[in-house]
């Protein structure tokens, strides 16, 4: 009965283990972004979503963080143009960088995602399963999977078909693993982020919880100050 439990432990040591460099890496690119002016976009097509939404708008986290919400939730993450479509005209400006998360790699909406913000300067830190994504063909028409478009590559170490435990009777894994573990290489990263910015002298704003006494007054004046860049209709630009 522990045998989940037991799995997520020993992803997370591994990641603990081999991912502090990428950690460190990913955690510069976004105190630059946010101390020179910029926000950071998370994203994440299907239950990656999950992920992306981690790191935005809740209590511990950055204030300077929006996730792009994708209407249709990973409906058509493989047909090839929605992405570029998505981003056409995307309020993304010089400073900011980007989060993107997919298990896989390989489907045209997240490579899209990363060409476009790459294409404009940007950088991008992409979440992956990297062994496993380096194991499958590309579904896009590039030939390119999500991490070659990578500043910087957070590996969750997930497995194929982010499953772990295999059950007597069942055809399948069960037990998905990358929920849990691209939240602790997020957390980890924003955490890192914001020693770096206090090292600087710059004190980033952080959200408090607004189900304890104060925590939205303390927010609400944070908040304004990115209101334009965090509520703005995400596909219509200033």
């Amino acid at each position: 009965m522990q045998d989940y439990i037991q799995a997520i432990e020993g992803f997370i040591k591994e990641i603990k283990e081999t991912q502090s460099e990428n950690v460190k890496k990913a955690a510069e690119i976004i105190a630059e972004s946010i101390m020179n002016g910029g926000i950071v976009h998370s994203f994440g097509s299907g239950h990656s979503h999950a992920a992306s939404l981690e790191v935005a708008g809740r209590a511990g986290g950055l204030i300077p963080v929006k996730a792009l919400d994708e209407p249709a939730r990973g409906y058509y993450e493989t047909v090839e143009g929605v992405g570029t479509k998505l981003m056409e005209d995307y309020d993304l400006r010089p400073n900011d960088c980007f989060i993107i998360i997919s298990n896989s790699g390989r489907n045209p909406l997240g490579i899209e995602v990363a060409q476009y913000v790459k294409s404009k300067g940007n950088k991008v830190i992409v979440v992956t399963a990297l062994e496993f994504s380096k194991s499958q063909t590309s579904r896009h028409s590039s030939g390119k999977k999500l991490y070659e478009f990578a500043d910087v590559i957070l590996d969750n170490k997930g497995l194929s078909g982010d499953a772990a435990i295999e059950i007597e009777g069942m055809p399948v894994k069960m037990g998905p693993t990358s929920t849990v573990t691209s939240a602790v290489l997020l957390n980890w990263t924003v955490i890192e982020a914001t020693k770096i910015m206090l090292s600087k002298g710059y004190t980033p704003p952080v959200y408090m919880s607004k189900n304890v006494d104060g925590g939205l007054e303390y927010n609400k004046k944070l908040v304004a100050q990115y209101a334009d860049r965090l509520f703005r209709k995400p596909h219509i630009k200033p």
